[in-house]
C-alpha cells in the first residue's frame, strides 16, 4: 500500500503500481536471499507472492481517496509489517547457521530494505536515512528475537515478545515522535 501510494504521487500508470509495489513487499527479502546466497528466492519458489503484492498495490487505488480517514490503521499495518519481516529475515539467516550479527543483519534487510528501493525509485530520501525510528526497531526486534533463546525462552514466546516489543517501540515513536539523533554538517569545503 505505501508503494501504491507513492506511485500515486508520481502519476505511476497501473503497471508501475503494481511492480512498485512488488518491490516494496518482496525486495527486503530478495536481497537478503542474494546476501546470503539463499536460493530460491521466495517470490520464485512461491510466484503467487506477486498476485498478492501487486494485487494488493492495485487494490489500493481505489481506496486511496479514503486512505486519509485509514491513516492510523495504514501506520499500524505497517509496524506489524516492519517486525514481522524482521523476524523472518532472522528466522532465514539462523536457519542457514550464520553468525548472529549477520543474523540481527538479515532481519533488519528484510523489514527495511524493500522501502528503501520504493523510495530510491521514486526518487525520495528514504525513509530508513532519515531520524525516524524504524530501522532502529529493526534491530531491537532481531535482537530480542535471537537473545530469547539464548536466554532459555522456548522459540515462540521468544518470537511473541520481539515482535511485541518492536511493534510497541514503533507504535510509541509513531505517537510522541521519537527519532534519532541528526548529523547536520553545513560548512562549505571549498
Amino acid at each position: 500500500m505505501t508503494a501504491a501510494l507513492a506511485a500515486g504521487r508520481r502519476e505511476m500508470d497501473w503497471v508501475g503500481v503494481f511492480l512498485l509495489g512488488c518491490v516494496t513487499a518482496l525486495g527486503g527479502g530478495s536481497v537478503r536471499d542474494m546476501l546470503l546466497n539463499h536460493y530460491p528466492l521466495s517470490w520464485v519458489a512461491n510466484p503467487h507472492y506477486l498476485l498478492v503484492t501487486g494485487g494488493a498495490a492495485l487494490a489500493t487505488i481505489a481506496v486511496a481517496r479514503v486512505m486519509h480517514h485509514l491513516r492510523r490503521l495504514f501506520l499500524f499495518l505497517d509496524a506489524v509489517g516492519l517486525v514481522v519481516f524482521t523476524v523472518i529475515g532472522c528466522n532465514v539467516a539462523s536457519g542457514l547457521g550464520l553468525p548472529l550479527i549477520v543474523v540481527i543483519a538479515s532481519g533488519m534487510i528484510t523489514g527495511c530494505v524493500g522501502g528503501v528501493l520504493r523510495d530510491v525509485l521514486c526518487n525520495e530520501v528514504p525513509l530508513l536515512f532519515r531520524a525516524e525510528l524504524y530501522a532502529t526497531v529493526s534491530v531491537v526486534t532481531g535482537l530480542l528475537y535471537v537473545a530469547g533463546p539464548m536466554a532459555g525462552l522456548p522459540h515462540p514466546l521468544a518470537m511473541g515478545i520481539a515482535m511485541a516489543v518492536g511493534l510497541a517501540l514503533r507504535l510509541l515513536a509513531l505517537r510522541f515522535g521519537w527519532s534519532m539523533p541528526k548529523f547536520v554538517y553545513s560548512q562549505d569545503l571549498h
